[in-house]
């Protein structure tokens, strides 16, 4: 039987690996998949031999070490007591590079889906990655170009944000009452993100956006939805979860598309959920934390002008990004202010996301990527 190993690190990953997971299923039933994720990767037909163990910022890895260490022992025993034909890495750079060099070793394929953004940092790394893959799948459209001239097949797929949009149910009133929510009051989805760090960070940023929004726009009658990651542990973040709930936010283990996509307005942390809004249209701030230490490193190493992906894509501050200190309440309700009353600006956000969407339109990531997989086991 024909094995294939698909390795994430982080949520959006894990989604990415589910939708592989069904693709890889379609064309080819028999196939055993094995991997290291989570809940949606298992459910699409992946044998776990470990869950995902992530860590992002200086600091923030280092108190995740052991776990991240414990997760790699299993994940070379499984490359050793199962061969697979293909390694299929999906991000997570300082773990899946490691991992590569163990398969290439062994006589084994390396597919790299998701390259890392080494387009923000470590640049270095293209040629690192190039030589560990024998293909490179890549998801944002300039990205392609990064690896030309360093030997390794490169190609870009497009992005599984779009199939997980394109499978939404229509019906958004009957979306808004299957997850609790009035069918005509307004939404505001808070996405706090799904690491360690970014709900410890951002939950009470969350917290003190609500109750001042509740105060500031009572005739407005909003509510307030939160979804969280499968893999997040709600429990080990009750108190401000359950303080948000006492404010009336409807905390959910849900789909975060299925949220946006029957909102009105997201403070997101960056990440994928920052396109997953741009995709469906929801006008957006976004706002991210990390710890003063891994801030300042970062401000040394990483050389971007924006961190949400729909900045990033488009060349320009489509959407308003707070970080740090700026990342408050105040801040946060003044921006979405603008986008609630200055409906010319409300437009000009929508007319940018919608140009960054055309830019993926055609695409089967997914798929494309599954064919790739069965060309290399040819």
């Amino acid at each position: 039987m024909n094995t294939v190993m698909i390795v994430t690190g982080e949520s959006s990953g894990e989604l990415y690996g589910s939708l592989l997971a069904k693709a890889l299923k379609t064309k080819c039933p028999d196939m055993r998949l094995i991997g290291i994720g989570g809940e949606r990767m298992q459910a699409a037909g992946v044998e776990m031999v470990a869950g995902i163990a992530s860590s992002f910022g200086i600091s923030e890895a280092i108190s995740a070490y052991k776990a991240v260490k414990a997760t790699f022992k299993k994940a070379v025993d499984a490359i050793d007591r199962l061969s697979p034909r293909v390694v299929v890495l999906i991000d997570y750079p300082d773990f899946n590079i490691r991992l590569a060099k163990v398969a290439k070793k062994k006589g084994i394929k390396v597919l790299y889906y998701v390259s890392p953004q080494v387009w923000a940092w470590r640049k270095g790394r293209v040629k690192t990655i190039a030589e560990v893959s024998d293909r490179i799948a890549v998801i944002l459209p300039f990205e392609e170009k990064i690896y030309k001239g360093t030997g390794v097949q490169c190609e870009f797929v497009g992005h599984p944000v779009l199939e997980e949009i394109e499978s939404l149910r229509k019906d958004k009133s009957a979306l808004r009452i299957s997850l609790g929510l009035d069918s005509e009051r307004p939404v505001l989805a808070l996405l706090p993100g799904s690491r360690p760090h970014e709900l410890k960070n951002l939950l009470p940023v969350m917290l003190n956006v609500v109750k001042k929004f509740k105060a500031e726009f009572p005739a407005y009658n909003y509510q307030f939805v939160m979804p969280v990651a499968p893999n997040v542990d709600i429990e080990k973040y009750r108190d401000y979860m359950g303080r948000l709930e006492d404010e009336g936010v409807k905390v959910k283990k849900e789909n975060a598309v299925n949220v946006l996509s029957v909102s009105d307005l997201g403070v997101i942390a960056s990440g994928t959920a920052t396109l997953q809004s741009a995709f469906l249209e929801t006008p957006m701030v976004v706002i991210y934390k990390v710890s003063p230490f891994s801030y300042s490193i970062g401000k040394l190493i990483i050389n971007v002008k924006y961190i949400s992906l729909i900045n990033v894509i488009s060349g320009a501050a489509v959407v308003k990004e707070l970080l740090q200190s700026e990342a408050n309440a105040k801040n946060i309700i003044s921006e979405l202010k603008k986008i609630m009353l200055d409906k010319d600006y409300r437009e000009r956000m929508i007319g940018q996301f919608r140009i960054a969407r055309d830019m993926f339109a055609g695409k089967q990531p997914s798929m494309r990527v599954a064919e790739m997989i069965c060309e290399m086991m040819a």
